[in-house]
């Protein structure tokens, strides 16, 4: 099963967002500091580190792999309560350089600080792109990066910047592998209660609210039940390599229909490799695990499509940071169903 970029010249380029203007909402609150200001509550720090199947990803990748640690100098970007600074200084980092814009850095400071650690782990308050490290180089860049989608608040760019400006010939990334996956999927019951809701409220016809919900993929956790096709990758990417130019991407994919059902959409999730470690760690959000504070998104789709086994989807999926808000994400889907003669496309903003 291979990722592929699509080479259909129909979804490429600007020519794949034409008409999107219409219906996209331009008047979005998502502001500038609302990102960092999501992250100075503790709240979402509590769902982060409480994620077992997150933080253990990281503390196995960091801590069972300390030769790779010892004596080197880390920079932890996004660093909130300094979690991953303390694992990477626990195996043998000579100095860890976290680096966070949110006030949560305050309290980590001081976490550092009764922790016995000031003198090996220094953190940094502000911007990835607007400040300078005490250093030249560092050794190794762990970050906790994903959001929803994987791509969603953009954060990755900040990684790409830093490994670009400060990470040593032969440094490594923590995590350094990343793949989104999508598949087709049966979800009648949450679809109508979160869509098809609108046609009737209180006897009240609200059928026009059906446009704008649909724009807006759910974030919800997926059961592994309801999925009804083989799984299929849409992006991959080598974060020592890639660019940030490479995040926005137009691929192909191509599933099966695994049984008789109602096509209601399809869900995405992702999983990040490391890759550096002695014994490889994946840290997956897939429906077929545990769920995690990234839960699933769904892309619901209107009409229903009624499917059978083996039936072939195929289709193109864009992805690209919204123009005005850097950190949303625009997602164009388009399907073809073989044997049925199905087509569509449908426009999502990722907020």
């Amino acid at each position: 099963m291979e990722y592929q970029r699509s080479e259909e010249s129909e979804f490429l380029g600007e020519s794949l967002w034409q008409g999107i203007s219409s219906i996209e909402d331009q008047n979005s609150t998502f502001g500038k500091d609302y990102y960092f200001d999501s992250y100075a509550h503790f709240g979402i720090h509590e769902d982060m580190i409480k994620d077992s199947t997150r933080t253990l990803a990281y503390k196995n990748a960091i801590m069972r792999n300390s030769y790779l640690f010892k004596d080197k100098v880390v920079l932890d970007i996004g660093c909130g309560t300094g979690i991953l600074s303390f694992f990477a200084a626990r195996a043998g980092a000579r100095h860890v350089y976290g680096i966070d814009c949110a006030d949560i850095i305050n309290y980590a400071r001081e976490i550092v600080r009764i922790n016995g650690l000031s003198d090996r782990i220094t953190l940094i308050k502000g911007k990835v792109e607007e400040l300078e490290l005490p250093v030249p180089r560092v050794d190794i860049i762990i970050s906790e990066w994903m959001g929803y989608f994987l791509l969603y608040e953009g954060m990755l760019d900040s990684v790409l910047y830093a490994r670009d400006k400060w990470l040593a010939p032969g440094g490594m990334l923590f995590p350094d592998k990343a793949r989104i996956w999508l598949s087709a999927i049966e979800d009648g019951k949450y679809k109508n209660s979160k869509i098809e809701f609108w046609n009737d409220v209180y006897g009240i016809n609200m059928k026009a609210m059906r446009s704008c919900v649909l724009i807006e993929p759910i974030v919800d956790v997926v059961d592994n039940n309801n999925i009804i096709s083989s799984l299929a990758p849409i992006f991959e990417a080598d974060l020592e390599k890639v660019t940030k130019e490479q995040l926005t991407f137009v691929s192909s994919f191509r599933m099966q229909i695994t049984r008789k059902d109602c096509l209601h959409g399809f869900v995405g999730w992702f999983e990040v490799g490391f890759t550096h470690c002695h014994k490889p760690v994946t840290l997956t959000t897939s429906p077929k695990y545990k769920s995690t504070h990234w839960k699933h998104t769904i892309f619901y789709l209107d009409p229903v499509i009624n499917v059978e086994p083996g039936q072939i989807i195929q289709g193109s999926i864009g992805v690209r940071y919204n123009p005005i808000h850097h950190r949303e994400l625009d997602i164009k889907l388009s399907y073809h169903i073989q044997a049925s003669n199905t087509n569509g496309w449908q426009f999502y903003r990722l907020r």
